[in-house]
């Protein structure tokens, strides 16, 4: 493929279907090419009973798998989005690197959720985590979608001066689907820090909300003179990141929050993207930054 492709992951499991079902769709609005992964890997020396008589791999069996795998896929695919250029590919050894990888050069890599059980072609449950913290490329882990589109984009920013990779995908997608995008920042005062100062008055509340606020809506300035059409709002909410952009989840199509390429280990179970992955409500989508 010339251009750079979108990649979906597959194991063959509802879904991982429904993963490249919204990659074949991201893929008709982007007009990019649809590239499916499926990996497979495989326990050398393992047998298992086939029939009477007739010995047979585990590693057959995984392969063979992996192979249905990427054909329910990329009919499924075909079904969704008629006239995108889809290729399939297998893969073979770590299952979690190996689905990173195919994410170099790719315009987003796109998985499940979750996985079949804990013995398949894909163990999406575990993969898409790693992967959403590895990847050299955007990541969207598809949780939940609704029926009926919201018509908004959602990005979480931290850092004013760290968004601007997640600002770019985000305005960008917003752009694509006719969409609203809102930008939200939340700030929380760690229960530690108000047990050693007594308490968190009230005025400095308003006031770091206050500051904040300010600071992003210079930085939106530029962004909303790129894009004059769109309705982009901000919100500042005094609370935990990972909380408030799981309720914002709730009502938007896709949440997008930044990530750092060069410290981007597993997240642990307090982080924002810990918390996006495991209770979202749609679809996030995590953008590496230099």
């Amino acid at each position: 493929m010339a251009a750079k492709p979108i990649v979906a992951g597959t194991d063959g499991s509802e879904e991982s279907l429904r993963a490249v079902g919204w990659a074949a769709r991201e893929a008709a609005l982007r007009g990019a090419p649809l590239r499916i992964v499926s990996a497979a890997e495989t326990p050398p020396g393992m047998t298992t009973r086939a029939a009477p008589g007739e010995y047979e791999r585990v590693t057959d069996v995984l392969l063979d798998e992996r192979d249905q795998a990427l054909a329910a896929a990329a009919e499924r695919a075909a079904k969704t989005a008629h006239g995108v250029l889809i290729d399939t590919d297998q893969l073979t050894g770590p299952v979690d690197e190996a689905v990173t990888d195919t994410g170099s050069g790719a315009l987003m890599l796109v998985l499940g959720s979750r996985g079949r059980s804990a013995f398949t072609a894909l163990l999406l449950g575990s993969v898409s985590r790693y992967v959403a913290s590895h990847a050299s490329c955007p990541v969207v882990v598809i949780r939940d979608e609704t029926p009926t589109p919201h018509g908004l984009i959602g990005v979480g920013v931290a850092d004013v001066d760290s968004c601007g990779d997640a600002l770019t995908f985000a305005f960008e997608e917003a752009s694509l689907r006719q969409a609203g995008l809102l930008v939200l920042h939340a700030w929380h005062i760690p229960q530690t820090e108000i047990s050693r100062a007594g308490s968190a008055p009230t005025e400095s509340r308003a006031e770091a909300g206050a500051e904040a606020a300010g600071h992003l809506t210079v930085l939106l300035d530029d962004w909303r003179a790129k894009y004059p059409g769109m309705q982009v709002s901000q919100e500042v909410v005094h609370g935990h990141p990972g909380r408030a952009l799981v309720g914002l989840s709730a009502r938007a199509d896709l949440v997008v929050i930044g990530r750092h390429a060069r410290h981007s280990g597993r997240p642990g179970r307090g982080s924002v993207r810990h918390a996006l992955l495991n209770h979202a409500h749609g679809p996030v989508v995590t953008v590496p930054s230099a």
